[in-house]
Formats: structure tokens, sequence, C-alpha cells
């Protein structure tokens, strides 16, 4: 029964239609590739040997000398788009494309010349027209075994040129058509392992990726922190500060009329109730101050607690779904904290929405945040610095964030930052 199965599985047939086309690939692009090399071994010997003929086949002879090795790297880098290609469409397999070269001019051709992707592409075109002749030449024979056994049978096609060969296909029909799936997959099997090793990027490039990506992670937590730093100064000086600014003055305008013989107790008393108002509002805005950099709860009973507490203070009515069975790293649930925070402080602030849904849940390895409104959309990351900072904290934790914000709304922010254990 895993035998019919297997004629009739998707999986086969892919397997069976990528090697197909690789095998009409392969030969396309060595057919292009030794007609290229030829014609440019032709000049070069022309050129060597002392050039016979017209000026004008000279000046070819030269140009196609110094020249072919432009549309010759071309057709390498444009056969090997072709062959990821191949590979994404009918097998799924994604390889990522090898890192661009850096320059511009002669010195960018040179570099590509001598950058080792170049030669890891040329030798898997070399080695997809081997795969792809014997492979794909051994599929079609099973495959076709029996509508060519059928033939001997039934007397279309005779075997005078080699005795014996239609008994000898008619016998080994079921097990080449039985066998026709597996051949495929390991075909498939065969290629994919050669494409990740010669079309995709090299460990040395992933590395280098790697160390980019680490250098922008670190400018962008530099950035975030001054960002922050930035904030508090500011919140600090139009907030807190302001509050105890008014609070002294206050008191000081009470102790001047106490002092003053014949003062009025009332105006006094008046300057002590107003400077009691400006203290309770400094601590109030100093609370949310200090809240905003970290909830002492956030510790203490974790993201649904903490996430509850700002949800209940936002303006409008928030929804909010936690679905975190274990805990995540400290770092990550002060980030998780401070994009919904802010998140509902930008849709207060700008938004003009009704109500919103906040869903925080953990897959594995990775805690998913998400903050939708029904509000005027419209916001881009690239002209607010709010959803930019955002963007860098979750960037600080090898992260992401997604915006998508269509005019009109609704908006959707969409975080999603790994959970794995801080090291000690």
């Amino acid at each position: 029964m895993n035998a019919l199965r297997a004629l009739w599985a998707p999986r086969t047939w892919r397997a069976t239609a990528h090697a197909l086309a690789g095998l009409v690939l392969g030969l396309l692009v060595a057919s292009v590739l030794v007609t290229l090399l030829v014609l440019w071994w032709a000049a070069l010997f022309s050129l060597l040997a002392g050039p016979t003929g017209t000026w004008a086949l000279v000046t070819v002879y030269v140009l196609w000398t110094f020249g072919a090795p432009v549309p010759l790297l071309w057709f390498i880098r444009a056969a090997g788009r072709l062959q990821r290609a191949r590979f994404r469409w009918l097998l799924g397999v994604d390889l990522p494309r090898p890192l661009p070269v850096e320059g511009s001019g002669l010195r960018r051709l040179v570099r590509e010349w001598r950058s080792p992707a170049t030669g890891r592409q040329l030798t898997y075109h070399v080695v997809a027209l081997f795969i792809g002749v014997v492979g794909g030449g051994v599929l079609l024979a099973c495959w076709s075994a029996v509508p060519v056994a059928v033939g001997f049978v039934a007397g279309d096609w005779n075997d005078d040129w080699y005795p014996g060969f239609g008994v000898t296909v008619t016998a080994l029909a079921p097990a080449l058509l039985f066998g026709a799936p597996w051949v495929a997959r390991g075909l498939a099997h065969v290629d994919t392992l050669a494409a990740r090793e010669l079309l995709g990027r090299s460990r040395a490039d992933e590395l280098a990726e790697q160390v980019a990506a680490l250098a922008r992670s670190r400018a962008e937590i530099v950035a975030a922190t001054d960002a922050e730093r930035r904030r508090i100064e500011r919140d600090l000086h139009d907030g807190a500060q302001q509050r105890l600014v008014s609070l002294a003055m206050n008191l000081g305008m009470a102790r001047a009329a106490l002092d003053r013989d014949g003062a009025s107790l009332d105006r006094a008393r008046e300057a002590v109730r107003e400077a009691h108002d400006e203290a309770k509002l400094a601590l109030t805005e100093l609370r949310e101050f200090v809240r905003g950099l970290h909830a002492a709860v956030l510790n203490d009973r974790g993201l649904d607690a903490a996430l509850s507490g700002i949800a209940a203070r936002a303006p409008f009515p928030v929804r909010l779904r936690v679905d975190v069975d274990e805990r995540c790293p400290p770092s990550v649930e002060a980030i998780a904290y401070f994009i919904v925070s802010e998140a509902l402080t930008n849709v207060a602030k700008h938004a003009g929405a009704r109500h919103a849904d906040v869903s925080v849940e953990r897959t594995g390895t990775i805690l998913r945040i998400v903050v939708t409104d029904d509000g005027n959309g419209g916001a881009d990351p690239e002209r607010g610095t709010g959803l930019r900072g955002l963007a860098r904290r979750a960037a600080s934790v090898d992260g992401t964030l997604d915006v998508r914000s269509p005019p009109g709304g609704p908006t959707t922010v969409t975080a999603e930052l790994p959970c794995t254990p801080e090291e000690p």
C-alpha cells in the first residue's frame, strides 16, 4: 500500500517535476556556458596566434576577449537565480541569495569574479548538469518503463536492434515503476544538499551577516537608550519639575503672607491649599513616570497582572488576553510591557480609537504581542519616533516589530520576542 500511495503522492510529483525541470535547465545552462567559453577561447586564441582579416574583425576579437567576463558573470548569476526559483517553486526550499559585492565599475567586476559565491555557483551548474542528465535520465527510464513494455507486448515495437531488450524491459517494468517515486525523492534530496552548499550562502557569509546584524542591533540599542534618556529628562523637566517649582512658589507665597503684619489668613490658607494640590499632582506624575520605567508588579506577578493595570488605566476600553504559561526572562517581559504601554499611549494620542485589543501569547520560545485598535490608521514607523522606538526595543533582544496601518484603520502592531533563557 505504501508503494501505491507513493505513486500518487504530491511529494513524488513535485520531486519528479523538479528533476525534469533540472534536466532541461541544466542542459540549457551548460550549452550557453560552453558557447560563451568557446567563443572567448576562440577570440583569445586568434589574438595570440595573430589575427587575420579586417580591422573590424580584429576589433570584435579584442572586445570579446576583454568583455566576455561581463556577460559570462551575468549569466552565471542569472542562472543561479533561476535554479533558486526552481527549488522555491517546486520543492518549497528557500535558498538565500549570496551577499552582494560592494564597489562599482571594474573594481566590482573583479571582486565579483574573485568572490567565492561565483565559484560555488559555477560549480553547481556543472554538478546540476550531471544530476540532471544522469538522474533525470534514470527517472525518465523508470516512469517510461511501463509504456515501453506495453508497446513491446502489443507488438507496436520490436527489439531487432537489440535482441532481448523488450523482454528485459517487460520483466523490469513493475520494479522500475514502483521505484520511480523513491528515485525522484532521492534526486530531490541530493540536489537540495548540493544547492544548499553551492547556491546558498556559505558559512562565512552567514557569519558576516550575523556580525552585521549584531552591529545594527548594537546601534539600535544605543539609539534606544539615548532616546529613553532624553524622554526621562523631558518628562522630569516638563512634569514633576514644573509641579515642584509651582509648589515651592506657593509655599513661598504662603510664608510671605504669614510673615507680613496684618496679612490675611485666607490668602495664606489658599496658597497652602494650592501647594498641597500641586504636591499631590507631582506625586501622581512621579508614580506614573516610575511605572512607565518598570512596573514593580511585573516582577512579582508577571505580565498578566502588569498589563491588566495598563488596560485598566487606558482612556478607552481595552480587551486583554494573556496566554503565557511559562514566564519569559525579565528583560523580555520588560520590553513586552513597554511595547504594550507605548502602543496604547500612541492609540490614545493619535488614533482616535473607540477600543483596542491586546493579545499576548507564548508559543514555544516566541512571545507574540498583538495590539489592534479601530482608529484612523495611517501610522507610519518612518514618520514617527514612537514606533521607531518600539522597533528598537524589540530589536535589542533580536525581536521584530511589524506595523500594519492602512488609511482608515484598523492598526495592528505585532511584536515577536524570543524567550530564550538568559545566560548567567
